[in-house]
């Protein structure tokens, strides 16, 4: 153990000196990448470790012939989500995904999750079921509430990521026990990571795309609540409402409005209405936390990346993302094809004081035609400081091969392996 912090301490010595892999030292240096994100259980299984094989790495770059010394290479995107499983099976996960990107000399971009699944956290959101694990009426604090004070806090939350499913409460972000949490969640994961990247020859340190935190970080979106919706726990799914979200809407989203607890909790304010500019910067402390916490372990800032969003054209969410210690990434659906005529984030990259950016979940909402991709995969890099353009999910264009050749003429490939 001690030789273990002993070693820790070196490493981040050498990378605050400059000594290792910083500035011009940097292996990849440049050099952009197309990676296809996994979906969770769509390959591997985080709560199967040994599911993780180097076929699942091998399914995705087979299509994709490499060249080391091209400006674009072809990688994958692995969802760690911390909360989701016990610590063991997310260390074994871990561990595993790293060995195989290793093994088939596949970059790699690691994805911290403490937000969308926290099922195996009851102990943090379990404030109102006696017969469940964790259970603790002081929970209230780690949720969201539909009022000023605990007493409105939720039970249930909604999300439509293809079709409408039932979650659970989303996490008061600003509530310390949750950030502690994911803090301590992260100080075993990031050594691990570290320790993996310093072992790599020189001149496969670039095999490590960067560790990206949050995952369309926002309040309400992903996580929303309807009227009702603790009552709604005990009954039927199927009688759920299904009217959705207002996306223009940007501080209720057409729903209840939730986001008193974190507001109340970081000292924004405490009655009235809540404000746009309110959420807002409750994100941006949630993502700065975040990227600050993986800075500490080490990492250089241009291997750190947020995942923010937003859902109006310049609605004020699309800033939360930037922040000293890393590079800003968002979501791009409606601007997939062009991001440079994506305002919001145009006028968040101008406070932008970080080496990249990245185009963190991508997915092009238009035919599977090769030079409409690749025309939409090129407009996306055509700003050298795009680190990468992560396409969500690989499971959906796998079998699309007018896309696969898109990808391969961007990254220079003509074939298969």
């Amino acid at each position: 153990m001690r030789d273990h912090k002993l070693k820790k301490v070196v490493i981040v010595l050498l990378l605050l000196s400059g000594l290792v892999w910083g500035g011009d030292m940097e292996a990849g240096e440049g050099v952009q990448y197309v990676v296809l994100n996994r979906m969770p259980g769509g390959g591997w299984r985080q709560s199967r470790p040994e599911t993780a094989q180097g076929d699942d790495f091998l399914e995705v770059t087979r299509h994709f012939p490499e060249y080391r010394t091209g400006k674009v290479r072809v990688g994958v995107s692995c969802i760690v989500s911390y909360f989701n499983t016990a610590q063991a099976l997310t260390v074994r996960f871990l561990r595993r995904v790293l060995q195989c990107a290793e093994e088939t000399d596949t970059p790699i971009l690691i994805k911290l999750d403490g937000e969308s699944w926290w099922g195996g956290r009851p102990d943090l959101w379990n404030w109102w079921d006696t017969e469940r694990a964790g259970y603790d009426p002081a929970n209230r604090g780690n949720v969201e509430w539909t009022g000023w004070d605990s007493e409105s806090a939720i039970k249930i939350a909604w999300r439509n990521w293809g079709r409408q499913i039932r979650v659970l409460p989303p996490p008061n972000l600003m509530s310390p026990r949750y950030r502690q949490a994911c803090k301590s969640e992260m100080d075993v994961l990031l050594p691990i990571v570290m320790a993996w990247w310093w072992g790599l020859p020189e001149d496969k340190k670039d095999l490590l795309i960067g560790i990206n935190v949050g995952w369309e970080s926002s309040i309400g979106v992903n996580a929303w609540y309807y009227g009702g919706g603790n009552a709604l726990l005990e009954r039927d799914a199927k009688d759920d409402p299904r009217e959705g979200l207002k996306t223009g809407d940007v501080t209720a989203r057409g729903q209840v409005q939730i986001g008193y607890a974190a507001v109340k909790t970081a000292g924004i304010r405490s009655e009235g209405e809540i404000t746009e500019r309110d959420l807002c910067e409750v994100v941006r402390r949630h993502l700065e936390g975040l990227a600050k916490q993986v800075a500490k372990h080490g990492f250089p800032r241009e291997k750190i990346f947020t995942h923010g969003a937003g859902w109006k054209d310049e609605e004020l969410l699309y800033d939360a993302a930037v922040n000293g210690y890393s590079c800003p990434g968002w979501s791009f659906y409606k601007h997939s094809a062009d991001p440079a005529k994506h305002a919001a984030v145009q006028r968040a990259l101008k406070k932008n004081t970080a080496p990249y950016w990245a185009a963190t979940e991508w997915l092009l909402m238009k035919p599977a035609k090769t030079e409409v991709w690749r025309s939409a995969i090129e407009n996306t890099l055509a700003d050298e400081k795009c680190r990468f353009v992560c396409i969500y999910n690989w499971e959906g264009i796998r079998g699309k091969a007018p896309v696969l050749q898109a990808i391969r003429e961007v990254s220079g490939s003509k074939g298969s392996r």
